[in-house]
């Protein structure tokens, strides 16, 4: 009986005998892919998806480099505002002082002139005046002393003037090429790669990919472009006292960083100079390597899920933007909340005007100091604006880095 069934079915003596296929369309498609040991006949497997269009692996480094560019251009004009209140709140903790534009001689010499009679110091509304020198109103201390986020940003505005709000943006706007555009696109070759090296090397670790890729690529783009990183950071800490006179910019902020070394008598003072402009460098890092591991790694498993609730591979630019967008506000937010510590350790090293001490700290001895001055409050010292700026930037970054991908390969595949 065995005997007749061969001959019967010869076609199922073997796995690896031809497939046989019907005419549909005038297309032949194989009905069979595989039988299994004993016989069956087996649908074929399902194949894996291509890749998406969002994903942009058929895009050049070019063009990640240009839609990253666009990303961080976008983000530092929109959050900004609350870059500099948590710069000053950091600031303010390590000792700077936001005085009075009349407490110092050459001040108040500037307001007693010709034009003394229209002389406003734009108290906050909420401020006693404490005195009346001339015509001049001199507000009490408090009114130059942050209480929280809100008040930062209302003090500035009556203070300094609502564009100040804006200060470091050009420095921001001049990391914007050469830092996100070092680091997303990085990410994503870093990311590609170790995926189908893990993949067929060692697929218990792939996991953990987007952390690695994002410490190193993070790391690549903060020793390249960190210069301007420090000056945008003091020119949000300082303020300019004098009247009438315009801030220092990015270049004028790091040459003041050099001179300031240049001229103590230490040997070896004009390589030590330029070694400053990488002062806190150190705390950078210890910053942002584990703010991209947890950012990463948190932000890929949580897009992945919220794609497929768009609608996957399929989904069109506005879910692409809405997944993208959600999944980086709250990678982004975690991220800033565990890393606070650290990036108050940054923002004091970066202020630091003793050059002597600023070249012999460490990231270890700053954070020590923080301690001993302000425990734990002092540790996370502009927690709210740091997390209600990290959220909205990331998601503004990574969303619109990946629906420029995805329009530019969808039009690579139409044409």
């Amino acid at each position: 009986m065995v005997e007749s069934e061969r001959i019967q079915i010869p076609w199922m003596a073997s796995e690896h005998s031809a497939v046989p296929s019907v005419e549909m369309n005038g297309q032949d498609l194989s009905l069979f892919e595989t039988l299994d040991s004993q016989g069956c006949i087996c649908s074929p497997p399902p194949q894996p998806p291509e890749s998406s269009a969002a994903d942009g692996y058929k895009l050049g480094f070019v063009e990640r480099t240009f839609s990253a560019a666009g990303s961080a251009i976008l983000s530092a004009i929109i959050v900004n505002p609350l870059d500099v209140a948590k710069t000053r709140l950091q600031a303010q903790a390590a000792g700077v002082s936001y005085s009075h534009p009349l407490s110092n001689m050459t001040s108040r010499m500037a307001y007693f002139g010709p034009t003394m009679m229209f002389a406003d110091l734009r108290c906050s509304p909420s401020c006693a005046r404490a005195a009346i020198e001339g015509t001049v109103s001199i507000c009490p201390p408090d009114c130059f002393r942050y209480k929280g986020t809100l008040d930062v940003l209302y003090k500035i505005i009556h203070q300094e003037g609502f564009a100040r709000l804006w200060r470091g943006t050009n420095a921001g706007l001049a990391l914007a090429i050469p830092t996100v555009g070092i680091y997303l696109p990085c990410y994503d070759v870093f990311r590609n790669w170790l995926e189908e090296y893990t993949s067929k090397s060692a697929p218990s670790t792939t996991p953990y990919v987007p952390l690695v890729a994002g410490s190193l690529a993070r790391s690549l783009a903060c020793a390249t472009c960190y210069p301007i990183e420090l000056a945008r950071t003091r020119m949000q800490a300082f303020k300019e006292t004098q009247i009438n006179k315009k801030p220092p910019g990015v270049v004028q902020t790091l040459l003041g960083v050099v001179s300031q070394v240049k001229n103590t008598n230490s040997p070896q003072n004009c390589l030590q100079g330029y070694r400053a402009l990488w002062t806190g460098m150190g705390a950078q890092l210890a910053r942002d390597v584990p703010f991209s591991a947890i950012c990463w790694s948190t932000l890929e498993p949580t897009r992945r899920e919220l794609r497929k609730l768009v609608g996957g591979d399929d989904a069109n630019a506005l879910g692409v933007l809405g997944a993208n967008f959600s999944a980086g506000f709250v990678a982004g937010t975690l991220a800033a909340g565990a890393t606070c510590p650290l990036d108050v350790a940054k923002t004091r090293r970066q202020i630091e005007r003793d050059p002597v001490k600023a070249l012999r700290m460490t990231t270890r001895q700053t954070l020590m100091e923080i301690w001993r001055d302000g425990g734990m409050k002092g540790l996370f010292t502009g927690f709210g604006p740091r997390v209600g700026r990290a959220g909205p930037s990331v998601g503004i970054v990574v969303s619109f880095y990946e629906v420029v991908k995805y329009v530019l390969n969808h039009q690579y595949s139409t044409s």
